[in-house]
């Protein structure tokens, strides 16, 4: 699977995901550090990526385009810990299909972890 790792994340993320032995990079690598999020929605779209954020934008920009993807891994309610992102995107990764991650958008929260398939109905 590839990843694209948006700035709210460490890049120990990227690291992880390489080990775990996906090809992931992070927007600071890929030139994107200061980019808006739409030029980091169509790099990944180009690059057939799923992002992987904190960022709360993307969820609408994603409905404003009714388009169905890229996938979108989104990281709510605060500030997690490295390890406790890293176990959580390690559960997504271990009972999410492959498949599906490029087609929904999957939020973690404390709590629990959701999934919406993409695409959304564009918001009013």
């Amino acid at each position: 699977m590839k990843f694209l790792v948006d700035m709210p994340l460490a890049p120990a993320v990227v690291a992880w995901l390489v080990h775990e032995g996906h090809d992931a990079i992070h927007a600071s690598e890929a030139g994107l550090s200061r980019a808006p999020d739409a030029d980091i929605l169509s790099r990944a779209r180009a690059e057939a990526r799923v992002v992987v954020t904190a960022d709360l934008d993307y969820p609408r920009m994603l409905a404003v385009t009714g388009r169905q993807g890229p996938g979108l891994i989104l990281f709510r309610g605060g500030d997690y810990s490295e390890l406790e992102a890293l176990e959580r995107l390690g559960r997504v990764l271990a009972t999410v299909p492959t498949s599906d991650l490029s087609t929904s958008i999957i939020v973690i929260e404390r709590n629990r972890i959701r999934r919406r398939r993409l695409p959304i109905a564009p918001m009013t």
